[in-house]
């Protein structure tokens, strides 16, 4: 897959599993909060400095480029809603995180 095309498709993933984390725990509506919106623009930023190419999966990578704070703040959302999404039946989501 061509790097412009897995960066859309990992925003796409990250921004719902955001929303859903942000939605249900820190109770904002459409909007994100503040640090759940500043989350979400370093797992961007991070995403498209990637140098690996073919870029692995984050929790496999060896050379871990997050914080050690902001991996475990993307750690607890992106488990947080892998299990939203399933108790919901969208297991489509979840797919995407783990392949």
């Amino acid at each position: 897959m061509k790097k412009e095309k897995r960066v859309v498709k990992d925003a796409k993933v990250l921004t719902a599993f955001i929303q859903v984390y942000c939605r249900e725990n820190h109770g904002g509506g459409a909007e994100l909060c503040e640090d759940c919106r500043g989350v979400l623009e370093y797992a961007l930023r991070r995403n498209e400095k990637c140098p690996l190419d073919p870029k692995p999966k984050c929790k496999d990578c060896k050379i871990h480029c997050y914080k050690p704070e902001m991996r475990e703040k993307i750690r607890r959302i992106m488990k947080f809603s892998g299990i939203w999404y399933i108790k919901r039946g969208r297991v489509d989501w979840v797919w995407h995180y783990f392949f």
